[in-house]
């Protein structure tokens, strides 16, 4: 028998539906219960294509044995963390100060009130490896809160000092200093230096995330300073990115991070950001070099796109699965046999230009790659290797999809589409990016306020921080390809209500929540990037563009507050804040920004007279 999830729209909710558990989504009627019987509530937080989430699902939520000890104990609420990112902001926050990491399925017990006091990620079905079963956790937590109720509100009262003391101040609201910027960004320079690895590429070691907007601000630096190391970090490592397991070399598009750090195997979902903010990158790296390499994979990524990712109506779904067949990468491998069957003639020079062994380098099997001294075939005969593999590929299990359209997501989308539409002169994208602005519009804005999610005609939530910023932004882009003021006109009008909603008057910082949304046990303020830019430096870079076409000094200066709370942090842990550090690349160099970023013709007018304000 279904549980309350099957009445949800969310891909990953609805996974849960048929669970034994009895599951509520996220709202009051779960948290009037947890009141009412004075239990406490069991939070998990995933999403669709979490291949973690799947194992933590088969292991222990269809266990009817383990499903019976939830609900006598808790009332258990699933949430898709990308539905509602507030509340993972949240719960993520504490469950890494309670035990030092984080990650998904995130596991919480809250009390009634919602304050967590205990925590953690995976749990498995049995004692493995030092880690305690799942269900000696619900054991523990539950004879916890029924005779050592004293130490789980020690345990609560510590968290919510922590979301106080971590919090905007009035005293962070201090102005910028001259220089302020030159010094940070050149400290933050520095330390991307320190830690690229010059090997492969990017930074730090294993498991090895992209950092797509690091790079981004780097690029930005070579071209204020024409230092060409900023320059080879970027290059380096975007193409040792598109010829490793990360990159799909069949099928185009990125796979979310890769699990060593050579950029072979990837963690195998694949998701809407990751290929909107590489797909930019793209843009930019190629107007800088002039490559065919970074052309072609930024094509291939845009094409992944349009081919598998787009709804009907123009919107953008949001990911792929890890898994197919219960097996993660199966989807996407291959054995020596298949590759010789498939190509024929063509097999040996293919096999050796990716790598391909009968032993395999994954389980057996093939992740095709570039590495070495592998000579570049034929354009035309790569396409069409390629082609003939996807074609088969095809006629496998496919991955699930995430088929819910993302806001904030469609926003970063939009802005790379458009981009790369005017740096590539393709009318392709510049008919996709119109699409979507106008579905965008059409579908998920309500009286100048962005609405989070789109699934089977139904928009709901209304929208955070990054939805409000990264939407303004794409509309923006879109004015920077057609110089139809339409586009500028939505982005201001999401600017107005931006600062309206997020900003808090007080201290100058922006919320991620607006100030009329639910009141949780804190309001979250994420200034770091995480796998997609904090709503705190969309917001900035917003502010700062619409200052260069409006020449409204109010929106400088609210940006120039949240880089003056924020500079020593930018400075030291540059990887952490890329996207603010683009901003304020920005601040400092004004005009020459945009340039830039529209490459060396221009692409974008000033507002229309009549829009701009003294």
């Amino acid at each position: 028998m279904a549980n309350r999830l099957a009445k949800e729209t969310s891909p990953y909710l609805l996974q849960h539906a048929d669970n034994p558990v009895d599951w509520y989504p996220w709202g009051p009627e779960a948290l009037t219960r947890s009141r009412d019987e004075g239990k406490p509530i069991l939070l998990s937080v995933g999403y669709a294509a979490c291949h973690w989430c799947h194992v933590m699902a088969h292991e222990s939520f269809e266990s009817d044995e383990t499903a019976a000890l939830m609900n006598a104990r808790f009332v258990n609420i699933k949430v898709d963390r990308e539905e509602r990112p507030d509340l993972d902001s949240i719960y993520m926050q504490a469950v890494q100060a309670m035990t030092g990491q984080g990650g998904w399925p995130m596991t919480v017990f809250l009390t009634p009130a919602g304050e967590p006091f205990y925590g953690g990620t995976y749990f498995p079905p049995e004692d493995r490896h030092g880690m305690p079963s799942f269900r000696r956790v619900l054991l523990s937590v539950s004879d916890a809160w029924e005779t050592k109720r004293d130490e789980v509100e020690r345990s609560a009262k510590a968290v919510r000092e922590m979301y106080e003391a971590s919090g905007p101040k009035t005293e962070d609201r201090r102005p910028t200093t001259p220089g302020f910027n030159s010094d940070i960004l050149d400290r933050a320079t520095k330390d991307l230096y320190a830690r690229f690895e010059p090997m492969m590429g990017g930074f730090g070691g294993a498991p090895k995330f992209p950092h797509t907007m690091a790079l981004d601000f780097l690029l930005r630096r070579w071209a204020r300073t024409n230092d060409e190391h900023a320059l080879h970090i970027v290059m380096h490592s975007f193409v040792q990115m598109a010829r490793g397991g990360i990159c799909d070399q069949v099928g185009g598009g990125f796979h979310r991070y890769s699990v060593d750090a050579r950029w072979l195997v990837p963690h195998f979902e694949k998701m809407l950001y990751d290929n909107a903010l590489l797909a930019r990158l793209g843009a930019h790296l190629f107007q800088v070099t002039g490559s065919d390499e970074v052309r072609r994979v930024t094509a291939e990524t845009l094409k992944w796109v349009m081919r598998e990712m787009t709804d009907s109506g123009g919107g953008w779904y949001s990911s792929l699965d890890a898994d197919s067949e219960h097996e993660e990468g199966k989807f996407y491998v291959w054995s020596l046999d298949e590759m010789e069957t498939v190509l024929g003639a063509d097999a040996p020079a293919a096999v050796a230009y990716w790598g391909v062994t009968a032993s395999g380098n994954f389980e057996g099997a093939n992740i095709l790659n570039v590495r070495g001294d592998r000579a570049a075939p034929d354009p035309t005969a790569l396409d069409s290797w390629k082609e003939r593999l996807y074609a088969v590929r095809a006629r496998r299990v496919w991955p699930a999809r995430d088929e819910k359209v993302l806001a904030s997501w469609n926003g970063l989308m939009l802005r790379a589409m458009a981009e790369c539409a005017r740096v590539f002169d393709n009318a392709a994208y510049r008919e996709a990016a119109l699409r979507n602005g106008e579905f965008l519009w059409r579908e998920m804005v309500r009286d100048g306020r962005v609405y989070r999610t789109h699934t089977k005609g139904e928009t709901r939530i209304a929208g955070f921080l990054e939805d409000q910023a990264a939407v303004a932004l794409g509309f923006l882009a879109l004015y920077h390809l057609t110089l139809d003021t339409a586009g500028f006109d939505r982005a201001r009008e999401l600017t107005r209500v931006c600062v309206e909603k997020f900003r808090d008057a007080a201290t100058g910082a922006f919320y991620d929540t607006a100030s009329d949304a639910e009141t949780l046990v804190t309001r979250p303020h994420d200034i770091t990037d995480n796998a997609t830019p904090a709503g705190s430096s969309l917001a900035v870079e917003l502010l700062l563009t619409m200052t260069e076409l409006t020449g409204e000094t109010s929106y400088r200066v609210m940006a120039s507050q949240v880089l003056a709370s924020n500079a020593e942090p930018m400075a030291r842990y540059a990887t952490m804040f890329g996207q603010l550090l683009s901003a304020a690349d920005m601040a400092a160099g004004g005009g020459r920004w945009t340039e830039f970023v529209c490459g060396p013709n221009g692409c974008a007018l000033p507002a229309p007279t009549d829009q701009r304000s003294s």
